[in-house]
């Protein structure tokens, strides 16, 4: 009897050890740095922090930040699928190269993928002279600041879905093939159903690199207020000049409209499982 009420126990020793380190990791890297940005707003109070945040060059900064980086993780959802298809489903030369080049926005400092954007996109650098004779021009103008986002971004939507690429059985392609559907069929039947949540994966990820991207951005956007100024260069301009707690209220703004937008993402994300899961 006494031993029919003793809990068993786990096949996994040490669950409170390991708890205990990720509940404190955690705290450390996530909660407390958001816990001190609520406090120094709170502290600010409510319609000081309205205030600030009710600015126009506030409100212009903001919507270019999470405008633009939304466009970016779209871009990547579309041109990052198709690309992680490519390294999974093809071989070809140089294959290995590019899978290499798909991991250089991790490795290279964000200051200096900054300049390299900037040098090759300027009107006098290597695609910023091409672009320039059609008449169009990318640095020192939202065009730049898209590119620097998309850039930053690819990489977490190429690498959530490879692995789920390569797991993936072909069989179910054959069978959708065996039973008369179209390329295309099978592609929006079979195919993108089961990315959709590695693929949603990766473009939270990369919509939350995007709102804050800093130094790969400053340098190829130019900075002007209304125009090209993003938000994190205006919390950074605050802090410089003192203003802690006008830098907290924009910082908190930012922060509740990324919380909104994951969310959606997330919603998103357990109905695709569950459509996956009823299909």
């Amino acid at each position: 009897m006494m031993a029919a009420l003793r809990p068993r126990r786990s096949a996994m020793p040490g669950f409170g050890i390991t708890m205990g380190v990720t509940l404190t990791m955690l705290s450390l890297v996530v909660l407390l740095p958001i816990g001190a940005l609520v406090i120094k707003g709170t502290a600010f109070g409510p319609e000081a922090v309205w205030e600030v945040v009710n600015r126009p060059r506030t409100w212009a900064a903001l919507w270019l930040s999470f405008r633009l980086s939304a466009l970016a993780a779209l871009f990547n959802l579309v041109f990052g699928v198709l690309l992680a298809w490519v390294l999974v489903r093809y071989r070809f030369v140089g294959r290995r190269l590019f899978d290499a080049a798909v991991d250089l926005p991790f490795a290279l400092p964000t200051a200096v993928a900054g300049i390299a954007l900037t040098t090759l996109y300027a009107p006098n650098g290597v695609f910023g002279s091409v672009l320039a004779h059609l008449g169009w021009r990318v640095a020192y103008t939202q065009w730049g600041i898209f590119v620097a986002l998309v850039f930053v971004g690819l990489p977490f939507v190429v690498r959530t879905v490879q692995p789920v690429l390569a797991t993936m059985d072909r069989e179910l392609e054959e069978a959708s093939a065996t039973l008369g559907a179209s390329r295309t069929r099978t592609i929006c039947k079979v195919i993108l159903p089961m990315l959709m949540p590695a693929a949603l994966t990766g473009v939270a990820l990369a919509l939350a690199r995007a709102v804050g991207e800093y130094g790969s951005v400053i340098f190829i956007a130019g900075n002007i207020p209304m125009r090209t100024e993003i938000a994190p260069l205006l919390i950074v301009i605050q802090l410089e000049e003192f203003n802690y707690d006008a830098a907290a209220a924009i910082g908190l703004a930012m922060l509740a409209i990324s919380f909104v937008l994951l969310l959606a993402i997330n919603l998103l994300q357990v109905w695709s499982r569950r459509r996956i899961e009823n299909a």
